[in-house]
């Protein structure tokens, strides 16, 4: 078993985020008291490097692809749409719904470094891959270092 080391800055920056995220929603947009009942969802999201481009995946399941919006604003990578109910199960009919419908949006800060005309993106079982490549020139070099 892996020992960690607690950091409670940690936990407090995460309630930050999450405060930060309502007030952006209230201040943003008129909250309803459907909206509340429903449930404010973002979905989750995973950020990680390559050696030559910035992948973003998302959880979207059950999210239908023309509900789905990407586009890049002022270096901004927003990431907008909606998991809507399935009018299948009427809602007294439920015991617990624990899962959030309704719209979301996220947005992430792009580096310098992406050549935004490239950049892609794709949906495969739930879940969106987002494809920023990097620019030639802001890739590290590899420099052999001869020994004499």
């Amino acid at each position: 078993m892996a020992l960690v080391k607690y950091n409670p800055l940690r936990e407090l920056r995460g309630m930050q985020e999450q405060m930060n995220r309502l007030l952006n929603l209230s201040w943003n947009h008129e909250l309803t008291s459907e909206d509340l009942k429903e449930g404010i969802w973002q979905p989750a999201v995973d950020i990680y490097e390559t050696a030559d481009s910035i992948v973003i995946k998302a959880e979207l399941p059950e999210v239908d692809q023309k509900d789905i919006e990407v586009r890049i604003e002022d270096n901004t990578l927003l990431l907008k749409g909606e998991r809507r109910h399935s009018g299948e199960v009427k809602k007294e009919n439920y015991h617990r719904i624990e899962r959030y419908f309704g719209a979301f949006q996220r947005s992430f800060s792009l580096p310098a470094m992406i050549q935004q005309e490239k950049v892609s993106a794709t949906c495969d079982r739930g879940v969106l891959t987002i494809t920023l490549p990097k620019r030639e020139d802001a890739t590290p070099k590899q420099i052999k270092v001869e020994v004499k």
